[in-house]
C-alpha cells in the first residue's frame, strides 16, 4: 500500500471486532461494536506551525493505538479498510 498522508494526519488499520464476549457468546456481525483499537500504517510530516517549522508526531508506523469510534475518515485502499485519522483523534498509544 503506497499512501503519504498530509500534515498531522495518520493511517490507522482497525483490527479485526471480536467474534465472542468474555463469557464465551458468539456475537453475530450485527452486534459487532466498532473496533477502537489499531496499527498505524503510514504518518504524516507533523502540522506546519506559524514559524513555519513542522511539529513532530508522537507516533511512529507499526505503533498500536487507540482512537475515537467515529473519528476520523474510513477509506479503502487496495481492498483492506483503513481509517485517516488527525494526531489529535488518537487518544492513546499501547505499549
Amino acid at each position: 500500500m503506497k499512501i503519504n498522508p498530509l500534515d498531522d494526519r495518520v493511517v490507522v488499520r482497525p483490527n479485526e471486532a471480536e467474534e465472542t464476549t468474555a463469557g464465551g457468546i458468539v456475537l453475530p456481525d450485527a452486534a459487532k461494536e466498532k473496533q477502537q483499537r489499531g496499527t498505524v500504517l503510514a504518518v504524516g510530516p507533523g502540522r506546519l506551525l506559524e514559524s513555519g517549522e513542522r511539529s513532530p508526531i508522537s507516533v511512529k508506523v507499526g505503533d498500536q493505538v487507540l482512537f475515537g469510534k467515529y473519528g476520523g475518515t474510513e477509506i479503502e485502499i487496495d481492498g483492506e479498510e483503513v481509517k485517516i485519522l488527525r494526531e489529535s483523534d488518537i487518544l492513546a498509544k499501547l505499549v
